[in-house]
């Protein structure tokens, strides 16, 4: 748990609202505080202290801000009262979510109201942790808390977890689950479950390897019991429908749960096609693997219980192939022992390999279906049976969610339906990246729908076996690693993969494999640009998506100036002073990519945050602060005097040093309240018409 310790205890938890956190039921008080609290209070030396995890200091430094501006009107107070909920503690790392509804609609700019949305989170956030340093006292007493968007595990907490137990591992970095959850306890006894579970699901993957015909001798190195992929963070965007919604909260309309799971897992299997074009293209997670790091029980991390073992045997020679790991014509991998690994790797002139978005490798991206389990045949409770299946395989623990690429928001869970997409790593930039990513989301869900309405696809087409599931899933697996090709059976009873292939070029029989064609991977990106151009024409024209398939073209032609993984990698590699990643040891990449996330990055989303939040302060200056009684009261007690965007940059320096004084943070914070309270003024507004008008053709985002 990645923590910090407070003095003051008393005056946290009585003013700042902990000693409700540390109730065990929250909706009933009654039932007294959680059994743990003695973690988090504690005295030392006759002074009371308070240990939390970092998540939680983001929540605490809000409160802070709003008990001490006595004068903001209720409107802002109760805005920044409602974020408090948006700060929640799970997993290992600091999660938020949207603070509201984003309508994606072509006046508003489609992805770009998200992107804005997301940098004005990520820029309160920030000013909150500044804040938190000096108000409570966290520099002065050797403290500073940091929070940066990185898509891999820290190398340093590896290297720890490979020293230490489960269960200290746990107790080290699970967050207790203090906010965003009624029963804290509970939830942080499930996130252990999940860190439990996959940590025996990657040690029970080396069976499956040596079935596989992958490991053929009896020296392997066994994965540690504790497992670190759950640091693995990245950005969930989900979309949903308004009209679907609707239908599925009238009883009367003759659209229930049954059809919406029918056709939700259709528009997965279809939308999976396509999730190769994400894949390094606008999101990525750069980093380099040693020659000791390819035992194939550890590089081949999840991948056994996420692939069939014929496309997993595919992936794992090609890949050996790309990381040169062959010696006079014979491919080797590590033996095991260290010292001998490293004196091979030094002899041989084997350095390991470069891959463009290991995240998606590391963790558990998707379960594979088993032959009596299908998940995604659109049957009620298929999710459920697979879970079960899994969990007597020893896979998996059907307590836990249920994890694929792109997941059905299912409306009696989530209060909407739409889809979940899981795949994005880190974005470059939040405008550049993330602004599209959402438009092509958009444009792919409706072409999904599209062709299940005029009939063109349905379930028959996309058989729901786990050789086809995984056929589709090894291309979006292979373009993570970096392989140039893939195959597929010439007789595959894919249809819709079919049609794809038909417009891949370079596509000829494999010579290795009989019965299988060999395609490249940047071919079937292109091919799927094809499809998406003369199929979804007028969904581009309608949502007004031409430059973002200008933008998607232009990534695809030039990944290494264009795409997330070329302009990432470009950026680590000018920190270190190099021309390529495989030139470099792989400790140093990973090292400085860390370095780079948590320095340079940070400071772009910052500055995407400040330029976002300068633009809604002009408007409020000019336009807002003179016909809204509100939002002028609101300005004037934020500032007293002056305009809003002279504050603003008169600061923006200091903030972008961190080294703004907290009497200039305080009213800085203030002006993003008031900024998101027009926000949400703006998106509800919106949406109110949007209902009223009956118009759903604009899916929404939540994330």
């Amino acid at each position: 748990m990645k923590q910090i310790v407070y003095q003051d205890a008393f005056f946290i938890t009585r003013k700042l609202g902990l000693e409700s956190d540390l109730l065990a039921d929250k909706k009933n008080p009654a039932a007294g505080p959680r059994g743990d609290t003695g973690r988090f209070l504690f005295r030392q030396y006759g002074d009371e202290h308070l240990r939390i995890p970092i998540s939680y200091l983001i929540k605490l430094s809000l409160a802070d801000v709003l008990g001490s501006e006595q004068e903001l009107p209720d409107s802002i107070r109760e805005t920044g009262n409602r974020l408090l909920d948006h700060f929640s503690n799970d997993n290992t790392s600091p999660e938020t979510y949207s603070f509201h509804v984003v309508p994606l609609r072509p006046e508003s700019g489609m992805g770009k109201a998200i992107a804005r949305e997301t940098a004005k989170r990520f820029l309160l956030t920030q000013l909150l942790v500044m804040y938190a340093n000096a108000k409570f006292r966290l520099t002065a007493s050797g403290q500073r808390a940091v929070i940066y968007a990185a898509p891999t595990t820290p190398v340093r907490q590896k290297e720890l977890n490979a020293c230490i137990s489960d269960a200290f591992y746990r107790e080290l970095f699970m967050s207790p689950c203090l906010s965003g959850w009624d029963k804290g306890e509970e939830k942080h006894a499930y996130m252990a479950l999940c860190h439990q579970v996959l940590s025996r699901s990657q040690l029970n993957a080396v069976a499956k390897l040596r079935e596989a015909g992958i490991i053929t001798r009896n020296l392997v190195i066994l994965p540690s019991m504790s497992n670190t992929s759950l640091a693995n963070n990245g950005t969930h965007l989900s979309l949903g429908s308004m009209r679907i919604s609707r239908c599925l909260g009238d009883e009367f309309s003759g659209f229930g749960r049954a059809d919406e799971k029918y056709v939700g897992d259709l528009v997965i299997k279809i939308a999976e096609h396509f999730m190769p074009l994400f894949v390094g293209t606008y999101s990525a997670a750069p980093y380099r693997l040693d020659f000791c790091d390819f035992h194939p029980e550890k590089a081949l991390a999840f991948l056994p219980h996420e692939l069939d073992y014929t496309h997993l045997r595919m992936i794992w020679r090609r890949w050996k192939k790309k990381a040169h790991l062959k010696v006079f014509g014979r491919p080797i991998t590590p033996f095991g022992p260290p010292w001998l690994d490293r004196l091979i790797s030094l002899v041989l002139g084997l350095k390991g390999d470069f891959i463009g978005d290991f995240r998606l490798i590391d963790y558990f991206v998707a379960l594979m279906s088993t032959d009596k389990s299908p998940a995604l045949d659109g049957r009620l409770g298929n999710g459920e049976r697979l879970k079960s299946d899994l969990s007597d395989l020893g896979v998996f623990d059907k307590k836990m969610a249920l994890y694929l690429l792109y997941r059905l928001r299912e409306y009696h869970v989530m209060g909407f339906s739409g889809f979940e997409g899981r795949h994005y790593s880190l974005f470059e930039s939040l405008a550049d990246d993330l602004s599209p990513a959402a438009d092509l989301q958009t444009l792919i869900n409706a072409l999904a729908f599209k062709l299940i309405a005029q009939g063109r696809i349905d379930h028959s087409h996309i058989p729901d076996t786990p050789f086809v599931e995984s056929e589709r899933r090894q291309i979006f697996f292979g373009r993570a690693i970096g392989i140039p090709t893939f195959f597929v059976r010439c007789d595959t009873p894919n249809h819709c993969l079919r049609q794809i292939l038909k417009r891949c070029r370079r596509i000829r029989a494999s010579r290795r494999y009989s019965g299988y064609l060999r395609v490249y991977h940047d071919e079937y990106c292109k091919a799927l640009l094809e499809i998406l151009r003369e199929d979804a024409h007028d969904l581009i024209e309608a949502l007004q998506l031409d430059e973002t398939i200008k933008d998607l073209e232009r990534r695809l032609a030039d990944p290494e100036k264009h795409s997330a993984w070329g302009k990432l990698t470009g950026s680590i590699l000018k920190e270190i002073g190099a021309a390529s990643a495989i030139s470099v040891n792989a400790k140093d990449f990973n090292l400085v990519a860390e370095d780079y996330y948590r320095g340079c990055l940070r400071r772009k989303y910052l500055e995407e945050g400040l330029k976002v939040l300068e633009e809604d302060l002009r408007k409020l200056d000019a336009q807002w602060a003179g016909n809204q009684r509100e939002l002028r009261d609101a300005l004037h007690c934020v500032l007293l005097e002056g305009s809003a965007v002279s504050f603003l940059l008169s600061n923006k320096d200091d903030v972008l040093e961190e080294t703004i004084a907290v009497d200039e943070l305080r009213p800085l914070i203030g002006l993003v309240l008031i900024s998101i309270h027009g926000d949400l003024q703006q998106a509800s507004s919106v949406l109110n018409g949007m209902r009223r008008e009956e118009q759903d053709e604009a899916p929404i985002h939540r994330a």
